[in-house]
């Protein structure tokens, strides 16, 4: 598995290196957001990226834009910022995982491994195509949002979400098993961003009322004929 690395500081960089490395992963490291975005992009491409957020040129919250803009290789935010707002905005941005330094090795590799087989599992649907209230229309072969032939440009979350949603259209999706399966069964930061999400995505389709929140327990898609109970929202 290849893994880019991207971390200025040498002191932390030179040893999670090499302890990736004896776990047998290729390590690519960047020191600069401007070289990851460009090592992103290039050949070979990563399997997933390690991004810290304290970069000398860009920020790493606009290394995580750019790199979302193009990709949706998995990333894992490594950071000493530990504040909620930090890891919201991370994970809007697309983030799929956020730790907080320092942190223990052996549950960086478990998270890595964790972050990969979900989005393996994901990359695989049984029927990509999922059509939705409202004329909305979901491909998860290629990860987009339509409605009448525009797209919806969504975040790797908020497409993760809406998929979710949408195997099940009209069933309740609790909040513990949105955060199971969308972030991580092993899930420890704050529940507040599901909230997050779902009013971004309520926001981009321009219709409210496809997602319902189920007071107290979590959400649903509306069906399609609409005749799903009115939301408690």
């Amino acid at each position: 598995m290849h893994v880019l690395l991207v971390e200025d500081d040498d002191a932390i960089a030179a040893p999670l290196a090499k302890g990736l490395e004896r776990q047998n992963f290729t390590v690519h490291r960047e020191a600069t957001g401007l070289g990851a975005v460009a090592a992103a992009a290039g050949t070979p491409s990563p399997n997933i990226v390690l991004l810290d957020l304290g970069l000398p040129d860009i920020d790493g919250y606009e290394v995580c834009r750019r790199i979302r803009a193009s990709s949706a290789v998995p990333i894992i935010v490594i950071t000493a910022r530990g504040e909620e707002i930090d890891r919201v905005l991370g994970l809007e941005l697309g983030a799929d995982d956020y730790m907080v330094k320092p942190f223990g090795f052996r549950e960086l590799v478990a998270r890595i491994h964790a972050v990969t087989r979900r989005v393996g599992a994901q990359e695989e649907p049984e029927e990509p195509i999922v059509q939705l209230s409202g004329g909305f229309t979901l491909d998860r072969r290629t990860r987009r949002l339509t409605h009448d032939d525009t797209e919806i440009v969504l975040t790797r979350k908020e497409f993760d979400l809406l998929a979710l949603l949408a195997t099940d259209q009209g069933a309740t999706h609790t909040r513990e098993e949105i955060l199971e399966q969308v972030w991580d069964s092993n899930w420890y930061g704050p529940t507040k961003t599901l909230d997050v999400h779902i009013a971004s995505l309520r926001k981009k389709v321009g219709d409210p009322g496809l997602i319902e929140t189920v007071r107290g327990v979590g959400f649903r898609l509306r069906t399609t004929d609409g005749s799903s109970p009115r939301s408690d929202s």
